[in-house]
């Protein structure tokens, strides 16, 4: 399912950038990550493991991303889909 127009507009700011343009930071925030870490079985987890986590997955995420990118756009299309996920991250 794609987002429609009215979705993307309303995401989007006055010049047009869509949200994820606007983050202040690129990562993954650490207390999603430690509690990643805590769901694999983990009873605590420390700060500075919880940041590296984050820069790691957020390295293996934008790597399947740009995988993913390529992928639609070898398939002629500019929406990247499920399928194009699926593809990238099995390689």
């Amino acid at each position: 399912m794609y987002l429609n127009q009215s979705i993307i507009l309303a995401l989007s700011n006055k010049n047009g950038d869509n949200m994820a343009s606007q983050r202040k930071t690129q990562t993954i925030p650490r207390a999603t990550c430690a509690r990643i870490l805590m769901n694999a079985g983990a009873n605590r987890v420390s700060v500075p493991a919880a940041a590296e986590f984050s820069e790691v997955i957020t390295k293996i995420a934008l790597s399947i991303g740009e995988k993913a990118v390529k992928i639609a756009q070898h398939s002629g299309r500019k929406t990247v889909d499920d399928r194009d996920v699926k593809l990238a991250a099995s390689k």
